[in-house]
């Protein structure tokens, strides 16, 4: 473990929920001056307290170590808000539908960033019966590659890993899918709705004639 609970994060907490140092040491079974001594950096509270301080503060453990209290509000578990992480290290990717505080490989994890696709990244979408097929215009090498894809509804998230040398390219069920996402593992996350207006054919992103000839032009553009 390279993270601890700090004097600084228990005052804070303990402020915050307007308890004071002697309530603080009843509810743990300590002494008014041993919270102090945290608090003055003269020491730490032994691992086997360290739950015991987290159900005090109403929090998790993961919360009380990080020093990163979670507040969701995402109570309703809509998808269309939910947040991707992704660990620098092994790649491991997680998928949450609110705040959390996630730790890989020793790393605190932080939710990415969306962008719209842009020339570098731009993605294809065809409708073939009830299913979205999406290409990514995208390199899939093992330094450069694009990681997974995701669809997501109100209430559902598909979602589809890729790797190095493999294509990429998803098929996902058209149902209420208003956001589709994909992950570059040097440029981040983006995103882009399928479609606006998802029974217009004629003017849909997912009309085929138009797919093909922006295919033409991505890949005159970008060999």
């Amino acid at each position: 473990m390279n993270q601890y609970v700090t004097g600084a994060v228990i005052k804070e907490l303990r402020e915050k929920n307007k308890m004071t140092q002697l309530q603080l040491a009843e509810i743990l079974g300590v002494s008014e001056k041993t919270v102090s001594k945290w608090e003055r950096f003269r020491g730490l509270p032994d691992i086997t307290l360290l739950e015991p301080i987290a159900n005090a503060f109403r929090i998790s453990v993961t919360e009380l170590i990080s020093g990163n209290t979670i507040h969701n509000a995402n109570v309703s578990a809509n998808m269309l808000r939910s947040k991707f992480y992704v660990c620098p290290v092994c790649g491991n990717v997680i998928h949450s539908m609110g705040e959390v505080a996630i730790h890989c490989h020793g790393i605190q994890l932080v939710p990415l960033e969306v962008e719209p696709t842009d020339e570098q990244h731009m993605i294809f979408i065809e409708r073939v019966e009830d299913e979205y097929y999406v290409r990514v215009d995208h390199s899939m090498t093992k330094e450069h590659y694009i990681s997974f894809m995701a669809a997501a509804s109100s209430d559902n998230m598909q979602m589809v890993k890729l790797y190095p040398e493999g294509s990429a390219e998803a098929r996902f069920k058209i149902r209420g899918v208003r956001r589709i996402f994909f992950y570059c593992n040097r440029d981040g996350l983006f995103s882009i709705d399928p479609v606006k207006g998802i029974d217009d054919k004629e003017s849909g992103y997912d009309n085929s004639d138009e797919r093909r000839e922006l295919e033409q032009i991505a890949t005159r553009l970008f060999g």
